[in-house]
């Protein structure tokens, strides 16, 4: 065993070995520092086109693995993928079954605006059609050759039944009666029954001959009746058509690049002839249906929900900070009116998969395995590759309600899952399906080699830190009292710390003493103070005890011989603070 001289129990960093004077002349860092096993797998997982290669980040807490990720992201992320617009509109054939829109990025709001005001304008041009002298003459004139053949089929009835002594009148809206008649006057059940039977029997038979053409009548008369309820539909359709078509003509032009918005357009337009109703009566559950699911006084079955618009075709970065089912497939919200529950398209909310769809979604993995039933969606949907929104509670079977079900949309997301080592082997050792959808780790290391090179290197992510956290830079004798603190965080002379947290506290902690001071820069002096304060804080047991060997309440001989004794060193920590402690060891036999 070799002594070890005080000289080589700590490692100086030489400040000939960092040629700048402070972080403001270094350029910050944007890669992943010492992480080059890490880097390669995610750049592989990115590029890698095919579904299954998902990435996992292995790491402990607080090695800034998402920051990382994020900054790897800004910097190499816009790799050609292709990213969209989402809308869902209703489906008049399938009004449980909403369709959805795929729209080019950016296109989608301008959708939503152009949607509400032609549903605007149809609102006014379309009242005031049905309210002009030319429509209402037409449909007069339907009424009343409809009324006049009613009438002439009804009147020879009328006039045969009194040939026969019968008279002929309306019991019932609807309704006819046949009733024998003497002198102009009715015959009661008693007075009919007086009569002779020979009589009775003459206007039996005549009362049964004119029920019979009674009935051919009105047969004749419904079908009058459907056929002119056919031409007052047929008006209004011509009526409507006549307000609407070029309207709707003119917005199907301007999206004819787009098929699916065409065939939309068109469907509303019949829809429109089915449901006049929506257009030519005030309805005041419609707007109280409005007014409580604090929407717009516009026929909702006409509107855009747009689920997710996107300023331009950059690819999204998604971070969810709280993966619960909801928050990620998305939802369809209920509204409550007059103790009955309702909910359309318009209803339907987003989740996270589709606010990063075409892009990179990054989530904690222990809070994701801690969600009940999450974990398990979350594989269906990678392997089926689209997004469905159903409630948890139809997932469960827990709710008979009749609710919507959203068509799927195509899912081609990147997930990122951050976790630490053991949650990696459980999943590696207990679920099947894990090593298929995630075929890509990405495993973090906590320390690099400490060289010249790297300490340069470890200076710039330094730089990178106090710019993005917006800390006043640090000189040179600062960014050396950094780098021996990380080493000493390594536990070797000849090593770095990855521990991001620990380095971002410093500096944070360092800067709080740099402007105490007026300082422009941090210096060696805010570092030193900044761990002699940290030190102080979390001291407390540390000099409790070591006050019982100044006070002489224990005692240990650090002189002399003893059979069977041997003093030793040991390190007690205590949240995170960690400080040696003297003892005695004693072997008995």
């Amino acid at each position: 065993m070799k002594t070890l001289s005080p000289s080589r129990l700590y490692k100086a960093c030489v400040l000939k070995d960092l040629d700048f004077t402070s972080t403001l002349s270094l350029e910050p860092l944007n890669e992943i520092v010492g992480q080059d096993r890490a880097r390669e797998a995610v750049r592989f997982a990115l590029a890698m086109p095919h579904g299954g290669y998902n990435l996992y980040a292995v790491g402990r807490n607080g090695l800034g693995k998402r920051t990382m990720m994020l900054r790897y992201l800004k910097a190499h992320g816009e790799s050609g993928r292709r990213v969209s617009d989402w809308c869902y509109v209703a489906n008049y054939l399938e009004p449980r079954n909403p369709r959805v829109l795929e729209l080019p990025a950016g296109l989608a709001a301008t959708l939503k605006q152009d949607m509400d005001h032609l549903a605007g304008r149809l609102v006014k041009v379309i009242p005031q059609a049905f309210d002009n002298d030319t429509y209402e003459e037409r449909a007069e004139t339907l009424k009343q050759d409809y009324g006049r053949r009613q009438e002439k089929a009804l009147d020879k009835v009328a006039a045969a039944a009194k040939a026969e002594g019968v008279d002929l009148s309306m019991s019932t809206p609807g309704g006819y009666r046949l009733t024998a008649m003497e002198d102009g006057k009715a015959h009661t059940a008693d007075s009919f029954d007086a009569l002779p039977e020979k009589q009775r029997e003459a206007f039996e038979a005549a009362i049964e001959r004119l029920e019979k053409q009674l009935r051919n009548t009105l047969r004749r008369i419904a079908d009058w009746e459907q056929t002119h309820a056919e031409k007052q539909q047929a008006l209004s359709e011509e009526t409507v058509s006549g307000v609407t078509a070029h309207l709707i003509q003119a917005m199907a032009e301007q999206y004819k690049a787009y098929p699916a918005v065409v065939e939309h357009l068109h469907a509303m337009e019949k829809d429109i002839v089915e449901n006049l109703d929506i257009f030519l009566e005030d309805n005041e559950d419609q707007a109280a249906f409005a007014y409580a699911s604090l929407d717009r006084k516009i026929p909702r079955r006409y509107q855009v929900n747009v689920l997710v618009s996107r300023e331009d075709a950059s690819v999204p970065v998604v971070v969810e900070e709280n993966p619960t089912y909801h928050n990620l497939f998305g939802y369809v919200e209920n509204v409550t009116y007059k103790g009955t529950v309702f909910t359309d398209f318009s209803l339907i909310r987003p989740g996270s998969l589709h606010r990063a769809n075409g892009g990179y979604l990054l989530m904690d993995a222990d809070k994701v395995l801690e969600q009940h039933y999450l974990w398990d969606a979350l594989k269906r949907a990678m392997r089926g590759r689209d997004i469905r929104i159903n409630s948890l509670e139809r997932e469960l079977t827990l709710s008979g309600t009749i609710s919507l079900e959203p068509g799927p949309i195509p899912l081609d997301v990147k997930i990122v899952l951050l976790g630490d080592r053991h949650t990696w082997l459980l999943l590696q050792e207990y679920d099947p399906e894990f090593a298929e959808l995630f075929r890509v780790t990405a495993d973090f290391e906590n320390e690099m080699d400490r060289t010249p090179a790297s300490q340069q290197l470890y200076a710039k992510f330094i730089a990178s830190l106090c710019q993005e956290k917006q800390l006043l830079p640090c000189d040179r004798k600062a960014v050396a009292r950094v780098i021996e603190f990380s080493a000493r965080l390594a536990e070797h002379q000849d090593r770095l710390s990855l521990h991001a947290a620990d380095i971002t506290n410093l500096l944070r902690e360092s800067d709080y003493w740099a402007r105490e001071s007026q300082s422009k820069r941090i210096e060696a002096e805010h570092i030193n103070r900044a761990l002699t304060s940290a030190e102080y804080r979390s001291s407390r047991i540390r000099d409790e005890l070591y006050r019982g060997f100044s006070d002489g309440s224990l005692l240990l001989s650090v002189s002399g011989k003893a059979p069977g004794q041997v003093n030793g060193l040991s390190v007690l920590a205590t949240g995170g603070f960690e400080f040696g402690l003297p003892n005695r060891i004693s072997a008995t036999c």
